[in-house]
Parts: structure tokens; sequence; C-alpha cells
């Protein structure tokens, strides 16, 4: 009796060997498997954060804040980049301000509306790019501008477009 007891006990430790072994190889297998589908997606996310990196760099190149020959420039003349880029654009977002016609929008609001300047882009040392809209008509300038010597900024339109409405 003693003798099956120990056949029984062999045969039982047996079968949870077999079902943990059987057990554990499968959740290996699930496991690989996750493991290879996130290996295919850390790659493409890999190849996705280098075209993006790709794409901001050529974005960026008309930038004064990427611009070395632009930046040495103003800082050839004593100022200081960090806060002369915002004095430059407030001073632009200022001629929003002014009573009447915009200054700079060479084209009429529609009624009961004003040309505002929305967005502006330093391209470098003299050139700004500006879009503008009244809230039905929009269009884009292509502005030059220049440091006073009493530090006044002044801005003359080189040219400008208004979008077709359809």
């Amino acid at each position: 009796m003693k003798q099956r007891i120990f056949i029984y006990l062999f045969i039982f430790s047996v079968l949870i060997i077999l079902f943990q072994y059987v057990n554990s190889k499968r959740l290996f297998e699930v496991q690989n498997n996750q493991l290879e589908t996130y290996k295919v997606k850390l790659e493409t996310y890999k190849d996705s954060i280098t075209t993006l990196q790709d794409d901001i760099l050529n974005l960026s190149h008309f930038n004064l804040e990427r611009n070395e020959d632009a930046i040495s420039y103003f800082e050839n003349k004593g100022y200081n980049i960090s806060e002369l880029i915002p004095y430059i654009k407030d001073e632009l977002y200022k001629t929003n301000e002014v009573k009447g016609e915009h200054p700079l929008i060479p084209y009429a609001a529609s009624d009961g509306r004003k040309m505002m300047i929305n967005t502006v882009k330093l391209l470098n040392h003299k050139w700004i790019i500006a879009d503008f809209s009244d809230g039905i008509f929009w269009g884009e300038l292509f502005l030059t501008y220049e440091l006073t010597k009493t530090n006044d900024v002044t801005f003359k339109v080189v040219e400008s477009f208004l979008y077709p409405t359809n």
C-alpha cells in the first residue's frame, strides 16, 4: 500500500510538472510574440521620429532663431536676441491697435471689421512674413524691418496678397 501511494504521488507530481511546463511554454510564446510586436512598433516610432526631426529641420531653415548670420548681425550691434525677437513681434502686433485702417495691410476690411495681423515669422535680420485677416478675408504680407538708432522698428510692406473667396 505504501508503494502504491508513492507511485500515485510520483504520477501526480509528474502530471503537475508536465502541466506547469506546458503552461509556462505557452506563456513564454505569448510574451515572445508581444515582444516582437513591440520591437516592430519601436522601429516604426523611431522612423517616425527621424522623419519628424527632418521635417522640423527643413521648416526651421528660414527662421531668425536658427540663422547664425542674422543672429551675429544683431549681436554685433549689441542686441540680445532672446529679447529682440519678442520686441519686434510686439511692435508689429501694436500696429493692430491703430485706429482706422491698418497702416501695413493694403486691403480694406469688410463692413464693421478690421484687418489684423495674426501670425508673424521672422525669417532673418531684414525680412518678416505675416498673415492677416478680418474674419472673412485673409492674406499674407512680406515685410522688411529695420531697427533705428532709438531702438524703434520701422516696417515696410514689400509684397502682399489677399486670398480669393470662394
